[in-house]
């Protein structure tokens, strides 16, 4: 059997990331967490379960996947043997059974270097925000093009593409994961719970800024990857254009030439919605749940797209782009 190590990430997570810890101390041979400047004493109590803790340079802007890398580094240097790295951010807790699964489905399947599961919302009733984050991680089981945070990697596989890109806030794992599947590797979700994850997002607020942080991602992932035949993110941003600015721009600027008929453009919202709603329907959602989540589809454009306006803006005045945090921490 392949060894197995875990690199935790997370800010000021508190109580969830105690949970995070306690369900995978004993189930792997190595265990890091990179702290990114918490001041809850999340650091305190990871060292008090004997966890090893990375705490990031403050000099240096936090990302997720500059976390991510430097857990990975420290727990190679701790134990040469590993193999396979599970990573998962603190907000999680990793599901019974879920490591030997991974590891079984790697190990039987050499060309496989990443595989993931079933990330759940441990209160998806608490909020509709929540509810939301439920439906969205339930992505088709097989062959697919990305992971999210969590995920069981190769090491071999991710050395070879030299780990997540450092200085992306947003979208790291599909970037990768492009990355990797351009090196002849393939990803895989498999039909396996695989952790249970806390958003505690109850305000509109906190939603917008998610919706903002996707804009922005999916601005940088069609930048860097947005050529054939990858075609990274491409659609996605067209998309985000298209109905948080184009349309509305078009159909109230015309609106007087035109006499008000412009203002018939607007009625694709409600089209696209619907189409959204049947789609989601057909997955297996309930009546409601598929509502709530058409309408945000479509709701989320205008967030997106000031967050794909920030991308290009910081961009073309090379500044360096900051996090985009939509949680409230937990302190102890």
């Amino acid at each position: 059997m392949k060894q197995v190590g875990l690199v935790a990430i997370g800010r000021n997570e508190g109580e969830r990331l105690r949970q995070c810890l306690l369900s995978v101390i004993g189930k792997v041979a190595h265990i890091v967490y990179v702290d990114s400047g918490s001041t809850d004493g999340s650091v305190e109590m990871a060292r008090s379960l004997g966890v090893d803790v990375v705490e990031l340079d403050l000099s240096i802007p936090f990302t997720a996947a500059r976390a991510r890398n430097e857990g990975f580094a420290h727990l190679l240097a701790a134990n040469q043997d590993i193999e396979l790295v599970q990573f998962v951010d603190g907000d999680c807790e990793v599901v019974e059974g879920w490591l030997v699964h991974a590891q079984q489905e790697l190990e039987a399947k050499p060309q496989l270097a990443v595989v993931c599961g079933r990330r759940r919302e441990r209160f998806p009733e608490s909020s509709i925000y929540n509810q939301l984050c439920d439906i969205e991680w339930d992505t088709p089981i097989g062959e697919a093009k990305a992971c999210g945070g969590d995920s069981m990697m190769r090491v071999e596989a991710f050395e070879q593409v030299g780990g997540f890109n450092p200085t992306l806030i947003a979208g790291e794992e599909p970037e990768l994961c492009v990355r990797i599947r351009q090196q002849g590797w393939k990803i895989a979700r498999l039909d396996a719970e695989m952790t249970l994850h806390d958003a505690q997002m109850m305000r509109f607020e906190q939603w917008w800024k998610r919706s903002l942080r996707a804009g922005h991602a999916y601005a940088e992932g069609s930048w860097l990857h947005g050529s054939p035949p990858e075609r990274h993110w491409v659609k996605e941003s067209l998309s985000i254009w298209l109905w948080g600015l184009l349309l509305p721009l078009l159909a109230l600027g015309a609106a007087w030439p035109t006499t008000g008929l412009s203002l018939l453009l607007l009625g694709g919202y409600p089209l696209v919605t619907y189409r959204s709603y049947r789609y989601t329907l057909q997955q297996g959602f309930s009546s409601k749940g598929a509502a709530i989540y058409a309408i945000s589809c479509v709701l989320s454009k205008f967030p997106g797209v000031q967050g794909q306006i920030q991308f290009h803006l910081s961009r073309l005045l090379g500044r360096r782009r900051s996090l985009v945090e939509y949680k409230t921490p937990i302190l102890n």
